[in-house]
């Protein structure tokens, strides 16, 4: 009886598959990824420049950011206009920087105090505490901006609040008797910048103690609103690319200090 052959043509790929093991010749297994071990850029700054803060709520985070961001180097008023052609450069054409409220293009170069042109914006306005443009919280630029001359005088001094009239020459930011709506786009920077000047200047380096409150028409005490309000745009419109490289330039190039509610925006609700 003859034996009956059972067909091998299937098996022949693993056993050519077992050969190649043995041989040496199969292909290596992917060889996994491992994690970065570097960290970035905000949890370094965690780790040196806000290292005394960290964990940390109310008073005692804004005391301890006031010791941190009060470490600076000090600008004179001239020294402003150069610093916000870096600090605001359109990131589009390097010539020209971008006003805060219109959110215009506008050459560097023209800059004065004609229609028209760009000037320095003190955010918190310099009548509320009269500090004028002295060295110190009159020529920081973490609160000073290129502003549309005409524009900046329909601010005026003006505390911040939601409402009023469009301005025509604005499109998007709204004024009335006591109080300034920036556009939506720079709303959140405005509030960081007004809080950054609450923690930084705290009366204690021969300048008032700078506060923000919950009222319009604080005239010429060291205090500008509306804070709810402030706190409600700074989660609206939280920090952008723009905003980001700014605080970078002022920490790298010229105050060597950061504005905290940049990196942080979750600080603003753990102090107010």
């Amino acid at each position: 009886m003859s034996r009956r052959h059972l067909p091998v043509r299937r098996a022949l790929p693993a056993a050519l598959a077992a050969l190649a093991v043995f041989s040496g010749t199969a292909a290596a297994a992917p060889v996994p990824t491992p994690p970065s071990t570097t960290a970035s850029p905000l949890a370094a700054l965690d780790d040196t420049y806000y290292q005394d803060a960290t964990g940390k709520t109310g008073a005692a985070l804004k005391s301890a950011l006031h010791t941190i961001i009060s470490d600076q180097s000090k600008l004179t008023y001239s020294q402003v206009w150069d610093a916000l052609k870096d600090t605001d450069e359109d990131p589009a054409n390097s010539s020209n920087i971008i006003e805060l409220y219109t959110g215009r293009s506008e050459p560097k170069s023209d800059n004065g105090g004609n229609p028209g042109q760009w000037n320095r914006e003190h955010v918190w306005a310099k009548s509320h505490g009269d500090f004028g443009t002295a060295t110190g919280p009159g020529t920081d630029i973490h609160h000073l901006r290129p502003s549309d001359v005409q524009v900046n005088s329909t601010r005026g001094n003006k505390d911040f609040d939601n409402g009023g009239t469009e301005l025509g020459d604005a499109p998007g930011n709204y004024t009335d008797s006591d109080s300034f709506e920036p556009r939506d786009a720079v709303k959140g920077d405005v509030a960081r910048m007004i809080l950054y000047m609450a923690v930084r200047y705290e009366g204690d380096d021969a300048f008032p103690d700078l506060e923000p409150n919950d009222s319009v028409s604080n005239g010429s005490s060291p205090h500008i609103g509306r804070l709810s309000v402030l706190k409600a745009w700074s989660e609206q419109d939280p920090p952008d690319a723009f905003e980001k490289r700014r605080n970078d330039v002022i920490y790298e190039d010229y105050q060597h200090n950061r504005n905290p509610f940049v990196d942080h925006p979750e600080w603003v609700d753990a102090i107010w």
